[in-house]
């Protein structure tokens, strides 16, 4: 999941929602765990909704189907609070380019969302070894940009699915639900 660009533009770590912090550190925590046990990390979303938090993974042959099937999931959850989008990618630094498991996400009616990761190296038998805290990396596309604070949608303008789950449950991508 290479073909994404994020900017670094600040010096400093911006000021995160506390809500999204949340969701973008679930989901690199999740996808290190998945790494970390020898799995591939799919590329998934954490959606925020009232007090449960949905997972839906977004499978594709291609960065832009992938990404593109995130964006139709989040840019039409009405009553969400803040999202994560998480994949296995790299960014480019000094030193040249450096793996990392990235998180970036929004929350409604923000222009720009942000993206945070864990940089890792693999060694000679395929392991990885992760950088203890996560690093900031930059402003990232918020798929929420278009919807509204979720404390302004009814009950009946919120998808069914995000109400009758149960919390953290882990969501089948559309084509695995059939």
């Amino acid at each position: 999941m290479a073909d994404r660009t994020v900017e670094t533009t600040a010096e400093e770590v911006p000021e995160i929602p506390e809500i999204l912090e949340k969701v973008l550190l679930f989901a690199l925590d999740e996808a290190k765990e998945k790494m970390e046990q020898g799995s591939d990390v799919v590329p998934f979303t954490a959606l925020v909704v009232k007090e449960n938090l949905f997972i839906e993974s977004h499978p594709g042959d291609s960065a832009e189907e992938c990404f593109g099937y995130a964006r139709h999931t989040v840019e039409g959850a009405r009553g969400a609070e803040a999202y994560a989008l998480c994949y296995d990618g790299y960014v480019e630094i000094d030193d040249g380019t450096k793996d990392a498991l990235i998180a970036e996400g929004g929350v409604p009616g923000e222009d720009e969302g942000y993206a945070v990761g864990y940089l890792y190296s693999v060694n000679d038998e395929g392991e990885a070894t992760f950088e203890e805290e996560p690093a900031y990396i930059g402003e990232a596309p918020n798929y929420m940009a278009d919807l509204k604070d979720a404390s302004e949608y009814d009950e009946e303008d919120i998808d069914g699915k995000y109400l009758d789950e149960d919390e953290f449950e882990e969501e089948p991508a559309e084509d695995e639900a059939e």
